[in-house]
């Protein structure tokens, strides 16, 4: 299957998205048409069936240009449905010429009821207003009839002069005015949450200062090279994805990550040996587009400018916006069938004065007053206005949600399922405990545990130097001699002259051919039981004491899983390959239901298929890669700490772009808030709907209720939608 992305010349208006939809399906070969609120066009089609010339050929007559994959959302939806040639008051031209149409219109009103006043005074405020509330309506309605289309512009300016034809003036410049009122507000507000997805376009800085040949220089951002060495002054946007080269500073990475406290960034010693981003730890690496505090900073660049993460999010999220969620694709079905038959309905209707006893005056009237009743606008908006107010606000607290799909899902999960390491955990080892024995002192247990684990590749030895230095400070301590490595058992070295030994139970019954002590004993089931992993360590002839480490949770952890739980997620499960004791000790510690260790990758996914079989709906929440599996089988798949990492980015339903479990409980608070709205909008649009038009085709309601009605719900779904712009957790 290939793809192809393309642009509406005329916006992403609702009538607009149908009428594009609508062409591209009848394309043979052709096998999605997903078309964003801003008029961007994703195309799938199947290369044995179709070739792009065609494709290109009729899109083209559909009204579409062909444009690369997205990657600059300002330019790709700032498309006006209105020529620039005729927006002589700027970008809210539309708006101005409505509230003008509005009060010649209130002003005929008041002078209908004005003593001793010429009927032609009324009739000309009247024409004023239905001229300016129906300038854009009429250069719309005539470009889509240029084109052979009959578009919802074109109905509504028809049953306008219908209207005035039968001698309505008022009824007809009141239509034209909501309906031009209705649709003004609606682009700007469309624009308004467009541009909060646009603005991370802006994050981008376009000139940066690199160093080459011992000279600094400014050049665009474009013509930056891996390995390039680029100076950030204090207060300035980092210009590239990177590894600290020289310098330290605080740097604020919320606009990509949404953290809140910057994070102090420092320089990686062997950063000329680095390839890999992805490899790099959190204090080493910047992003594109975060904020540098007051120090300078020498970053070594490792990707180019079209491949850094605020690239990928910026294309990721203009991706998102053509994902429709289940609603939106029930809205369409609806509207395949609901259109058509209302066009059956009006045409009948401009016949009834053949078999009832009225004019066809009457007739005409009664027509038009359901055609402007039964018009699907806020139905059509009601959804994608929705969608793209959500995407933009998770994506400014730096959560990307890939669609209206998992935006809905998401609200309806009943079970969380976790990965632990990395997740739950720090995904590392930390020292937790060093516990003297006998006669020994703390000091002497941290300076053996230093002047050997020092010397020591083991994975657990950098986590007990580290510990242990940041416990005894910069004191000096002489290094062992002599280290060995013994299998299975733990590490040999000489201090000082004497045999030291950390390890196991076994290696210590090995060198003094007894039992360890039974307060030892004791106390290293304990730290076990907690899921550490205690080593004894024993000089010369005597027990020093215990050293522990562990995969500790993240400090996070324990309050994210309980706010959680007051969401009323009460199912949170965690899956790890650890065994089964360590996993119960995070568990209890942090507020997991449930845990299931020991668990390999296929094991993990059949766990996740039960879950869906007893709940439902599951979020699998991982890091995007050794996860993938068992996120695939989930009903929304969630990454975490995806800065970065494009493989994560792409594997996910849902990127929490920062490493931390913070924001989960928002995206899950905004997935329900959006999916309330989506359901408000809908009662909105289609119970209007249902009122307006049973008491239009009785001839109850005139044209000028069904105008308030029919516009009136379409202004509401949308302000109703842009409140999740505002969304607080």
């Amino acid at each position: 299957m290939e793809q192809l992305y393309l642009q509406s010349k005329s916006g992403g208006q609702p009538r607009t998205i149908r009428r594009v939809r609508r062409k591209l399906r009848k394309i043979n070969g052709v096998v999605a048409v997903d078309v964003a609120s801003s008029g961007t066009v994703r195309l799938s089609w199947d290369p044995e069936q179709t070739d792009q010339a065609s494709i290109l050929k009729a899109a083209k007559t559909a009204g579409l240009k062909e444009i690369n994959q997205p990657k600059d959302p300002q330019n790709a939806q700032e498309q006006d449905s209105i020529p620039r040639s005729l927006q002589f008051f700027g970008e809210k031209t539309e708006l101005y010429f409505a509230a003008i149409s509005g009060c010649f219109w209130g002003a005929g009103i008041i002078f209908t009821y004005l003593i001793d006043v010429r009927e032609a005074i009324p009739l000309i405020l009247f024409i004023a207003g239905a001229f300016f509330g129906g300038f854009f309506t009429f250069i719309t309605a005539g470009r889509d009839l240029l084109q052979g289309r009959f578009e919802i512009d074109f109905l509504m300016l028809f049953a306008a002069v219908g209207a005035a034809a039968l001698g309505k003036w008022g009824e007809g410049a009141l239509l034209l005015f909501l309906f031009s009122l209705g649709h003004a507000l609606e682009h700007y507000a469309m624009k308004r949450a467009r541009r909060s997805i646009a603005a991370l376009s802006d994050l981008a800085p376009t000139l940066t200062l690199v160093k080459r040949a011992g000279k600094i220089t400014e050049v665009n951002v474009d013509q930056l090279e891996t390995g390039d060495i680029v100076v950030i002054k204090p207060n300035s946007k980092i210009t590239a994805d990177g590894v600290v080269a020289g310098g330290n500073s605080a740097v604020n990475q919320a606009p990509i990550t949404g953290e809140s406290v910057p994070v102090d960034k420092y320089a990686l010693s062997t950063w000329e040996s680095q390839k890999d981003i992805n490899k790099i730890a959190p204090q080493h690496r910047v992003f594109a587009g975060t904020i540098n505090g007051n120090g300078v900073l020498e970053v070594m660049v490792m990707r180019k400018a079209e491949d850094t993460t605020l690239a990928r999010l910026i294309t990721l999220v203009q991706e998102a916006e053509t994902q429709k969620s289940p609603t939106q694709h029930l809205a369409d079905n609806f509207e395949r069938y609901y259109v058509p038959g209302v066009l059956v309905v009006v045409t009948a209707l401009l016949g009834a004065f053949l078999v009832i006893d009225e004019t066809f005056q009457q007739s005409f009237y009664r027509a038009m007053s359901v055609l402007i009743a039964a018009s699907p606008c806020a139905l059509a908006i009601s959804t994608p206005s929705a969608v793209l107010a959500g995407i933009a606000r998770a994506a400014r607290q730096g959560v990307l949600i890939k669609g209206g799909r998992p935006l809905e899902d998401l609200g309806k999960v009943s079970a969380l399922a976790f990965d632990k390491t990395g997740t739950i955990t720090e995904g590392q080892p930390t020292l937790t405990h060093m516990i003297p024995f006998g006669s020994a002192d703390r000091t002497d247990l941290l300076s053996v545990a230093i002047a050997v684990e020092d010397l020591s590749d083991h994975p657990l030895a950098a986590a007990i130097v580290k510990g242990a230095k940041q416990e005894i400070g910069n004191t000096t301590i002489e290094p062992a001699t002599k280290i060995t490595a013994l299998t299975a058992r733990g590490v040999s070295a000489v201090w000082k002259g004497e045999k030291v030994h950390i390890g196991n139970r076994r290696l210590m019954q090995e060198i003094t051919g007894n039992e360890i002590p039974a307060e030892m004993e004791r106390t290293m089931n304990e730290l076990e039981a907690n899921g550490e992993t205690a080593m004894i360590v024993h000089r010369g002839t005597s027990y020093l004491g215990l050293i522990a480490v562990m995969d500790v949770a993240r400090a996070e952890a324990a309050a994210t899983l309980s706010k959680l739980g007051k969401m009323g997620i009460k199912r949170m499960v965690m899956l790890t390959g650890d065994n089964e004791q360590v996993a119960n000790a995070i568990a209890k510690n942090v507020g997991i239901t449930e845990a299931f260790g020991s668990l390999l990758p296929e094991e993990k996914v059949a766990a996740i298929e039960r879950l869906r079989m007893e709940e439902g709906i599951v979020a699998m929440i991982g890091d995007g890669v050794n996860d993938a599996p068992a996120m695939a089988r989930s009903t929304v798949g969630i990454a975490m700490g995806t800065a970065g990492s494009d493989v994560a980015l792409e594997t996910a339903d849902i990127a929490l772009m920062a490493d931390k479990l913070d924001n989960l409980p928002f995206a899950i608070g905004l997935s329900r808030k959006a999916r309330q709205i989506i359901k408000q909008n809908l009662v909105i649009s289609l119970g209007m709907v249902a009122i307006l038009v049973p008491l239009t085709i009785m001839g109850a309601v005139a044209i000028g209720p069904a105008v308030i009605g029919h516009e009136g719900s379409t202004i509401v779904v949308v302000l109703n939608a842009l409140r999740l712009l505002r969304y607080q957790e």
